[in-house]
């Protein structure tokens, strides 16, 4: 069985249905080959410092600070609910383009899901600078990406065509929203939904 996910490494709902799909696995009598697929929530972003994060959003969506409190305050419960630790005032917005490079070089080696752990808890929990090119080098080489080959994707445009692949494949699919998994290219669950409700997906696909 093949699954792909299209997600962004800045999307916290991305992170809390990495979890739940990790739940909806436990027991699964059958292997599953797994591919994260590049998406993009907002292309054009930019480095801000940590601390921005609720002002940013504020403005990107035209909503009170209030109001994005809110939300942050929900959605960090909801992570908490998975063991997840959200730091959310320590974040820094940046652009994930070049991450979404490292990861397409991670399934080259075998490490993608592991590549994908470590940036989500990096931005997530860490507050780390997810478009800092020794940030990504450093993130990459702990999950074991050899860091010559890591610094050599981060000073060409190596990769850039297959980021470029999934986001456009996004578009024709019909996602506009991450996360969405996709089984064996015939069943689709679109969001972080609960890990029963991707369990049924997945034995419907294995039953299918």
């Amino acid at each position: 069985m093949k699954v792909e996910i299209w997600s962004d490494v800045v999307c916290p709902w991305c992170y809390i249905g990495k979890r739940r799909f990790e739940t909806a696995l436990q027991g699964f009598p059958h292997p599953v080959e797994l591919t994260w697929r590049s998406f993009q929530l907002d292309p054009s972003a930019t480095s801000s410092p940590a601390g921005a994060h609720v002002s940013h959003l504020a403005e990107k969506y035209g909503r009170t600070v209030e109001e994005v409190k809110g939300m942050v305050d929900n959605v960090t419960a909801t992570a908490a609910a998975e063991g997840l630790e959200y730091r959310l005032d320590l974040a820094q917005s940046g652009n994930t383009f070049d991450a979404h490079r490292l990861l397409q070089l991670a399934k080259d080696h075998g490490v993608q899901d592991l590549l994908k752990e470590r940036l989500d808890k990096a931005y997530f929990t860490e507050g780390e600078a997810i478009a800092d090119h020794d940030t990504l080098l450093r993130l990459a080489t702990e999950v074991g990406l050899p860091s010559d080959e890591v610094s050599q994707v981060l000073a060409t445009d190596r990769f850039a065509a297959d980021v470029r692949h999934d986001i456009a494949e996004a578009r024709e699919l019909g996602i506009n929203g991450v996360p969405f998994f996709v089984i064996d290219r015939r069943y689709a669950v679109s969001g972080a939904q609960p890990a029963e409700l991707l369990r049924s997906a997945l034995e419907q696909a294995q039953a299918g």
